[in-house]
């Protein structure tokens, strides 16, 4: 048994699997901000890691907060949208060269009176699910809308 040990740690598998559980997952999450038939997306800042893609609003889960609750707080940071209806509609996990995340797209809609205005973005726009199929979009929001609109 102890060979078979020094064989199969030699052979690296050891080390890749641990590697691999070691990986941390960043835990994000998205808004599809939906308002009848059209959704709100936002152009990254050229200046931020994929810059002048497009992508779904919202950001990084903080310790001790909800997906939700991270969710509003993002559509206030980055909209100053005031959001309501939040339902968890899908997730994926994505990997990057820096990073890898999980990716939660949450379903909400704005309240009555609270108009999103572009704060971290340098862009946002109202689209249809078909505008966003033809759009430049960040690879894990892409996946997603793969799944969801096609």
């Amino acid at each position: 048994m102890a060979k078979f040990f020094a064989q199969y740690a030699a052979s690296g598998t050891v080390a890749a699997k641990s590697k691999m559980q070691d990986k941390r997952i960043i835990e994000v999450v998205g808004a599809i901000i939906k308002d009848g038939d059209r959704y709100l997306v936002g152009q990254r800042a050229a200046h931020k890691t994929q810059g002048g893609l497009w992508e779904f609003m919202g950001g990084k889960i903080e310790p001790g907060e909800t997906p939700e609750q991270a969710l509003a707080r993002e559509c206030r940071e980055e909209l100053d949208l005031e959001i309501e209806n939040e339902r968890i509609v899908e997730s994926v996990v994505h990997e990057y060269p820096e990073k890898t995340i999980r990716l939660t797209l949450i379903s909400c809609t704005p309240k009555p009176g609270s108009v999103p205005r572009a704060i971290e973005h340098q862009s946002i726009r109202w689209v249809t699910s078909e505008a966003m199929r033809g759009m430049d979009f960040a690879p894990a929001d892409k996946e997603l809308i793969q799944r969801l609109f096609a």
